[in-house]
């Protein structure tokens, strides 16, 4: 009997070592999932097995994810962090996680994603940023995501979003852009044109309200109407590239001009669109030659004309010397007939 208790025992012990829980998570051996919800916790908890597949960790106090913070779960698949106090996030903080598929930072103080961080996970299927405080998105996200289907990024800092970072997310299905102080004015034509195609092809987006200019305000940038992008689409490049590449359907090579910035335009109407910020271009070589020639043809036409003038004034001159000398001598040889008729 003793011996059986003791067997027990051991066993127990054998199998609370192998399947490893921290001391303020529940594990489910089953599923493979910890969950340390609520738990006030600052940190990533230790003693995690290797074969975790999900851990949750939303509302808690963690501050920071530093390198390799989950060196010890290679394997998981699903991981929120959501309602934390996120500032930092090192570049090799998720290195390892090739098989993540689901990542939840929402709700933390995240300012910026490094390039790096988004290289280490590039199987994600959902990708949570929503509610922090993020100003721009860095260009690896075009490149990383490929299999990307959900993407929420509202309530974050961002005023404009470049299509290139769009484009590449082949798979997306569901958008989340709602929140953001969008600024509505040239740089926003790439992405108003890709929504009008995302949302043709079946895609699910939420509102783009814009902030800025003044007279945008509370406007849906999916439904502003093209004639206030008149100025942009007029003398804007990127503008041209970009609508040739939403006929066509097809990249064309155009991924950096898409989101380079385009020319100062002047004021459109009242200012109701803001000037877009100044970038000066080199102009063609070919335009430049024709420049050159307009110029030197006015030149000439010019100096032309001026010959023209001088030989009409000194034509209209020398008539009129010649009328009157024709008019003095007639009056002499008057005077002389009369003269000798007197005689």
């Amino acid at each position: 009997m003793t011996a059986g208790v003791v067997f027990a025992l051991f066993n127990l012990a054998l199998l609370q070592a192998v399947y490893s829980c921290p001391k303020e998570c529940t594990c489910d051996t089953h599923t493979k999932a910890v969950d340390c919800r609520g738990q006030s916790l600052y940190d990533i908890p230790r003693k995690l097995h290797q074969d975790t597949l999900e851990l949750y960790l939303q509302n808690n106090r963690i501050r920071g994810l530093g390198s390799m913070s989950f060196r010890e779960t290679p394997q998981l698949q699903i991981l929120d962090l959501a309602n934390n106090s996120i500032t930092m996030l090192s570049p090799s903080a998720l290195l390892g996680l090739r098989g993540l598929k689901v990542l939840r930072l929402a709700n933390n103080s995240i300012r910026e994603v490094d390039r790096r961080l988004l290289v280490s996970i590039r199987n994600l299927t959902l990708l949570d940023l929503s509610y922090n405080s993020i100003g721009g998105l860095p260009g690896a996200l075009a490149d990383s995501f490929h299999h990307l289907t959900h993407l929420s990024l509202q309530y974050n800092h961002l005023t404009k979003l470049d299509r290139v970072h769009l484009e590449a997310l082949e798979n997306l299905k569901v958008l989340h852009l709602k929140g953001n102080p969008w600024r509505c004015d040239c740089h926003l034509i790439g992405l108003k044109l890709w929504l009008e195609k995302f949302a043709f092809k079946g895609g699910e987006v939420d509102d783009i309200t814009c902030v800025q200019p003044h007279l945008m305000q509370e406007r849906d940038l999916r439904h502003v109407p093209y004639e206030l992008f008149h100025a942009c689409m007029i003398t804007s490049y990127s503008y041209l590239f970009a609508n040739i590449h939403y006929l066509d359907g097809k990249q064309r090579g155009l991924s950096g001009q898409l989101h380079s910035s385009v020319s100062d335009f002047g004021p459109l109407g009242e200012n109701l669109l803001p000037e877009c910020e100044a970038k000066h271009r080199p102009r063609p070589v070919n335009y430049r030659h024709a420049i050159a020639t307009v110029v030197i043809t006015g030149v000439v036409c010019g100096i032309v004309c001026l010959m023209m003038l001088a030989a009409a004034v000194y034509g209209c001159a020398y008539a009129a010397i010649n009328a009157k000398y024709q008019r003095e001598l007639k009056r002499k040889m008057t005077e002389a007939d009369r003269k000798d008729e007197e005689h």
